[in-house]
């Protein structure tokens, strides 16, 4: 198994990505064959009824995370919430999933998002740019 620091964690929701901010996390690849991730979030208590929603729809949900640095490109995971835990002032996430893109996929689909909006040209080069320094966060191909 080899263990990274979770830096960042968005959850789509529908059309919208939800940003959990984070006191800590960390990201397990398990080695294993089916290919498994652990991702434990720890995160104010705030989020802890937008949690219970999710455990209790028992359903599969795609994450969004950087790996190590806010800078490396994004990794989407296909994941459950397997346990909730309710500390004082925060709660620890624990899910597990399996990646769903890889690094060149998320250039991919910033690009396809620009086009959509209507950029061509130097315009769209320049927005393109800009927008893979700063990582924001995207929808997946379903």
């Amino acid at each position: 198994m080899k263990t990274f620091r979770l830096v960042s964690l968005g959850i789509l929701d529908n059309e919208d990505m939800t940003e959990i901010p984070l006191e800590s996390g960390l990201i397990i690849n398990k080695e294993d064959e089916q290919a498994n991730w652990l991702i434990e979030a720890y995160t104010d208590i705030s989020f802890y009824e937008y949690f219970k929603k999710i455990e209790e729809k028992e359903n599969e949900f795609i994450v969004q995370v950087n790996i190590t640095s806010r800078e490396n490109d994004p990794a989407f995971f296909q994941t459950r919430l397997c346990t909730l835990k309710k500390f004082e002032r925060h709660i620890s996430v624990l899910l597990e999933g399996r990646l769903r893109k890889t690094r060149t996929d998320y250039a991919e689909l910033l690009l396809g998002q620009l086009l959509d909006k209507g950029l061509d040209g130097d315009t769209l080069l320049d927005e393109f740019r800009d927008q893979l320094k700063k990582k924001p966060k995207i929808k997946p191909n379903a």
